[in-house]
């Protein structure tokens, strides 16, 4: 059972009158909800929009969330070649669909997906890196050749979208600890980590070590007792 029409009608009403102070960098409101059947079970679709930049994001749930603790979380940044084409040089769509299938199991849980595509830079720029990564430079170097840090995104429009479905703790869906202290630093409870590891095809492997050497992300080297692993979903 997803969340109630009655509780899906309180959320939509609190959002519509819900105002963050002005000069408030990143605020989000709730529009819709429906029911969405997918391949990988059934889930609602929550459709937000920040006034702030005119983004819209997403969240899709699976069962109840509403004002429940420990709920799986992975949050999901756009992206465009991976997600939608099916791009090998990532692990971006492996991640999205091993989530989606894994939440898809479980009682409950979300996927936020959050329009910060190439790690924040923009698909433009996303772009124009792969074509100095095909000059040689590992995904941070392009990044940094450009102007921008390795990692351009912020996710304060991830806790506030949990914040508007009243989730109250999480268990983060993630191998990236940046991720985590983010959304700490947020106010987002974190009480475990699952780790949403996929094995590397021969495009994204470099790609990978890359993330895994200069970015901390843990890429199934990490001991279970690291940063709060949740031992039951560690493997897949």
């Amino acid at each position: 059972m997803g969340i109630a029409p009655a509780v899906v009608q309180e959320l939509l009403h609190e959002s519509s009158k819900h105002q963050c102070p002005d000069g408030t960098p990143v605020c989000v409101q709730v529009c819709a909800i429906a029911d969405l059947p997918t391949r990988f079970g059934e889930y609602q679709v929550a459709a937000f929009y920040s006034p702030n930049d005119r983004k819209e994001h997403a969240a899709f749930v699976h069962g109840d969330v509403v004002g429940r603790e420990e709920i799986p979380v992975r949050l999901h940044s756009e992206c465009l070649t991976g997600d939608a084409i099916g791009s090998l040089r990532c692990d971006c769509r492996d991640q999205l669909i091993e989530s989606l299938e894994r939440i898809g199991k479980m009682e409950a849980g979300i996927v936020l997906y959050l329009r910060q595509e190439g790690r924040g830079i923009g698909f433009v720029n996303k772009i124009k890196a792969y074509q100095l990564q095909d000059s040689g430079f590992d995904t941070v170097e392009a990044n940094e050749r450009l102007g921008f840090r390795a990692d351009e995104r912020d996710y304060a429009i991830a806790a506030h979208m949990l914040w508007s479905l009243r989730v109250r703790s999480i268990r983060i869906m993630t191998n990236n600890p940046a991720k985590m202290k983010d959304l700490e630093e947020h106010g987002v409870q974190i009480v475990g980590r699952i780790p949403v590891v996929v094995p590397p095809n021969d495009h994204d492997l470099a790609y990978m070590r890359t993330k895994q050497a200069k970015m901390g992300h843990l890429l199934g080297l990490e001991q279970e007792d690291d940063w709060r692993v949740d031992p039951e979903t560690t493997a897949k």
